[in-house]
């Protein structure tokens, strides 16, 4: 069972320091993003991937611009179920930070820029920008509540996030049979501080327990799931855990999400704000260059280098 926790309790910041040293994972109700705001984003998602075929390809990712639209099993060339078919059954649609193009940053990283919006629905980027915003808004007690944790003040946390990438990414699951495991998403840790998602009512999102069994994530319908992130499990020295998860669509219906992954500025180099916990040993993690790893490592015949990120870490 997923704990969860009302961000408008005045014990909110140490029951979610609490959930997320044990298991990582949280749902948070009481949080002040209004299920309509969900309910537009997930139809606006339908909306999205229902494009035809040639709007997708116009709108495409390329090796040089990470947003738009990815195809279905494109992050996933080599890698195959028993069946030889594509083990992760998920389209997606990347965006980013919108950084001003006279921002001092914007020369810095090959990450930063505008977003691609697809003609045919005018109205997405108010949509997502309205929900990115109250993202933003939930995240910053969150953030708040790990700084006091991680013996840093909120200020200081809050200035490594000012230029930064995070990102989102919209997602497709494909109705699949549901009497076949199908992955939608292999398991992995994500490679940020925190994600923050609304579940599809359809479900299909699952955490590995500490026993290595599998946990379908059971929250209620106002609630974000919020999760521990490596850059986050780091910055505690191993305090707070990042979790593998995945995604296996059973419903025999359309799964689609929209996580949020909120990310530091570029030239943040992530490493333990406080003493290591025994035995957690993981090199720093410089946030410009290892964002653009595993950027590049999605893409075929890419070999993730020794830094050993590719979509997040592989549960191998």
């Amino acid at each position: 069972m997923i704990p969860i926790v009302d961000a408008r309790s005045a014990t909110f910041g140490a029951e979610l320091r609490s959930a997320c040293e044990e298991i990582g994972f949280v749902s948070v109700v009481g949080h002040g993003i209004p299920v309509e705001l969900f309910e537009r984003v997930r139809s606006s998602l339908r909306t999205l991937f229902a494009l035809d075929d040639a709007a997708k390809a116009a709108g495409r990712i390329t090796p040089t611009n990470y947003r738009g639209f990815i195809p279905l099993g494109f992050f996933t060339p080599n890698r195959v179920d028993a069946n030889g078919d594509q083990r992760d059954q998920y389209e997606g649609y990347k965006l980013h930070w919108e950084c001003p193009p006279d921002h001092p940053v914007a020369g810095e990283c090959e990450l930063y820029g505008p977003n691609r919006w697809p003609a045919a629905m005018p109205g997405l980027a108010t949509t997502i920008a309205n929900y990115w915003a109250a993202c933003d808004a939930v995240a910053e007690p969150m953030l708040d509540a790990f700084a006091e944790e991680l013996g840093v003040s909120p200020a200081e946390l809050a200035s490594w996030h000012k230029a930064p990438l995070t990102n989102m990414t919209l997602l497709h699951y494909p109705a699949q049979p549901p009497t076949r495991d199908v992955t939608g998403i292999h398991p992995h840790k994500d490679t940020n501080v925190i994600t923050l998602l609304h579940p599809d009512p359809v479900g299909g999102l699952e955490v590995r327990s500490r026993d290595g069994g599998w946990i379908e994530v059971d929250a209620p319908p106002d609630a974000l799931v919020v999760n521990v992130g490596e850059m986050l499990e780091l910055w505690s020295g191993g305090r707070f855990v990042a979790t593998p998860h995945r995604v296996t669509n059973r419903s025999g219906g359309a799964r689609y999400s929209f996580p949020f992954f909120v990310v530091p500025n570029h030239n943040v180099t992530v490493e333990p704000l406080v003493p290591p916990i025994f035995g957690f040993n993981k090199p720093p993690m410089p946030v410009g260059p290892l964002s653009a790893e595993v950027w590049r490592t999605n893409w075929p015949n890419e070999s993730p280098s020794t830094a050993g990120h590719d979509l997040g870490t592989l549960d191998r």
